[in-house]
């Protein structure tokens, strides 16, 4: 079948099957004065094969002819989807009674002719049929139009979709570890709170910062510290749990809001075990071939409500606490007490930024 997407300047097809040369001259010449494209069948098989190439707007059916009779041939295009819904007219030599007609309108016929034909009134029954076909056809090609365009809307829209999830992604975590930044740890510690305010909850928040990384940096190069934090960060995921969060805020610096918290002695087990899985050995490429560098870490922990009942001061006495520890001697973790609110001094500033 030709394709059905036809242009404005397409005329719609009609086919007329008899198998007398002499009637389709005849019909040929009556729809000459209509704009439609005449294609002639000289039997069943012929018409068949020609509805096979081609979509008509109207076929014109001689019922009686040797082999396969109109009929059958109506019966075969009704059976097919493609021809169901293509107009039918019978022709026929004698009037047809109401059975032969009730069983061609069964099989899709839409009208019958007798001949001799009377060419004004054929003229007229296959103009108005075809063009009933081309208003629907210029609806379909409408509908596919619309639909073209509407695949094309819903396309655009989900790549914008996906770009601004991107990019509000982007925006809130960490490029190379994927974890929260400081923007999304912020905006969590804040809802947090209100949360814990409302419900009398209490949780932690920790700072973390990884001892002896800059030696990693400066040996290996900057790919091999990647590589670090990025174990790093895979670590933190799996130790805390699903309701905790850990985040990057930059360099070797992380973050951790800690949930459900018992006791302090439990809280600070957990801490631990977060430490004691950063310590273990991490697989890093270099130049002459893969090793194993170790690294440990220095987490400073506030609870809230006991060190604060707002951000800012969450934060930071929970950055007090890691001065302390970086200053004390590392590799630990530590709870703020009220005299961590004094900070170090610069040398000792100088020796935390040292790691």
């Amino acid at each position: 079948m030709s394709d059905p997407q036809n242009t404005d300047h397409d005329l719609s097809k009609v086919l007329v099957v008899d198998d007398l040369y002499a009637n389709r001259v005849a019909l040929r010449r009556v729809l000459k004065h209509l704009e439609v494209d005449v294609i002639e069948a000289g039997n069943g098989n012929d018409a068949l094969a020609a509805c096979l190439e081609h979509e008509f707007a109207l076929i014109l059916l001689d019922v009686q002819m040797p082999d396969m009779d109109g009929m059958e041939v109506a019966a075969l295009l009704n059976g097919e989807e493609s021809t169901r819904d293509t107009a039918v007219i019978f022709v026929t030599a004698d009037s047809s009674d109401d059975m032969d007609r009730l069983k061609g309108y069964r099989l899709g016929a839409v009208d019958y002719i007798t001949k001799p034909i009377d060419e004004r009134l054929l003229q007229a029954k296959v103009g108005n049929f075809v063009e009933l076909y081309d208003s629907r056809r210029a609806l379909r090609r409408a509908r596919d139009e619309l639909n073209a365009v509407n695949n094309q809307l819903r396309g655009e829209i989900d790549i914008r979709r996906r770009a601004e999830a991107r990019a509000q992604h982007l925006a809130t975590h960490d490029a190379l570890t994927g974890l929260p930044n400081r923007l999304l740890f912020v905006d969590r510690l804040g809802s947090m709170t209100k949360r814990a305010r409302r419900r009398s909850g209490r949780f932690a928040i920790g700072y973390m910062d990884l001892d002896g990384f800059k030696p990693v940096n400066d040996a290996y190069g900057h790919r091999a510290g990647d590589v670090v934090l990025e174990h790093v960060a895979r670590r933190l995921e799996q130790t805390l749990q699903d309701v905790d969060t850990a985040a990057r805020f930059g360099g070797d610096e992380f973050a951790m809001l800690i949930e459900d918290i018992e006791s302090e002695q439990s809280c600070l087990a957990r801490c631990q075990e977060v430490l004691d899985a950063l310590a273990a050995p991490i697989p890093v490429p270099t130049s002459t071939g893969e090793i194993d560098v170790a690294i440990s870490a220095s987490l400073g922990i506030a609870f809230y409500p006991e060190h604060g009942d707002d951000v800012d001061e969450l934060m930071h006495n929970a950055d007090s606490a890691l001065y302390r520890v970086k200053y004390e001697g590392k590799a630990s973790v530590r709870l703020f007490q009220r005299r961590d609110d004094v900070r170090p001094m610069p040398a000792e500033r100088v020796d935390r930024l040292a790691r």
